[in-house]
């Protein structure tokens, strides 16, 4: 890219801006600028009841209301849009999803691709044949154990209108869960640093068929697909998947390629690889 563009950074279930700060710091020292968006509900828009903190009492945290009730993919994708309508005045841009925000992102690109000069998509979910839920039911999520981390879940999404998961929970084996599924690599520290950043509350909205990648909008996007080899959230043989699919998608532009070595979020808290792949992308 000539100029130099901004990276717009969207995050995954249960995240929010905040996790990206270490990633921007060592963008910047680069050279790039960068804005981490908060999609609706999340940062400082996000609800942390009382009955959260300690001591905890779960019956009540069950069933607080949270303000990310009936947040929609549309949503997100709208709050997205308004971040890069704002960034691209200042020249190209880069949109970044990591893990649920690709569901965001993908619906981003079929809206408004002429706001997108390149996306990239880490370890994230990037619907094209199914939609993302029925994912799960296909040999490469074989080894993904949905039901590993139920015991941290509280109260009935039905009721509550969203998910709710307890991350200050001191429980061993649902910690664990935790750790296998996404930061095996990670010291005790690092691990339980990065569980607290981490908010209570998730949308129900994943999306539909509806919001799978579209060859005619999102297939005209220059698109990346970062690999990360150690994943055991979305395994590699998932991430290969999506990647074989929008290629097959859209043959003529297919996913350029990357791995970065470590787990679902091993890059974000050891950040330095990551950016300077994002970074060599500003020369493509």
């Amino acid at each position: 890219m000539p100029n130099p563009p901004t990276y717009v950074l969207v995050h995954g279930a249960f995240a929010n801006s905040f996790s990206f700060a270490p990633l921007q710091a060592e963008l910047a020292l680069l050279g790039h600028r960068s804005a981490a968006v908060d999609l609706p509900g999340h940062g400082f828009e996000a609800t942390y009841p009382a009955a959260y903190q300690a001591p905890q009492d779960l019956d009540a945290l069950a069933v607080a209301p949270g303000r990310i009730k009936g947040a929609t993919l549309a949503d997100n994708a709208a709050r997205v849009i308004d971040a890069l309508e704002r960034a691209k005045r200042h020249g190209p841009t880069v949109l970044v999803g990591h893990s649920r925000g690709g569901i965001t992102i993908t619906a981003v690109a079929n809206a408004r691709p002429e706001l997108i000069d390149r996306i990239v998509y880490v370890s994230a979910w990037c619907p094209v044949e199914l939609d993302v839920g029925d994912y799960y039911a296909e040999p490469e999520m074989a080894g993904v154990d949905p039901g590993a981390l139920a015991p941290a879940f509280v109260g009935n999404p039905a009721e509550l209108g969203l998910l709710r998961c307890n991350f200050r929970t001191a429980d061993p084996a649902v910690l664990a869960a935790f750790r296998r599924a996404t930061a095996a690599d990670l010291t005790d520290d690092e691990f339980l640093n990065f569980l607290n950043t981490f908010q209570p509350d998730e949308s129900l909205d994943a999306g539909t068929s509806a919001d799978r990648a579209r060859a005619a909008t999102w297939g005209r996007v220059p698109r990346t697909y970062v690999r990360l080899a150690a994943d055991t959230s979305i395994p590699l043989a998932m991430q290969d998947r999506m990647i074989r699919e929008g290629d097959a998608l859209t043959p003529d532009n297919p996913f350029e390629v990357r791995t970065l070595e470590g787990s679902h979020l091993r890059w974000l808290a050891h950040p330095r690889p990551a950016a300077q792949l994002l970074a060599d992308l500003a020369a493509h």
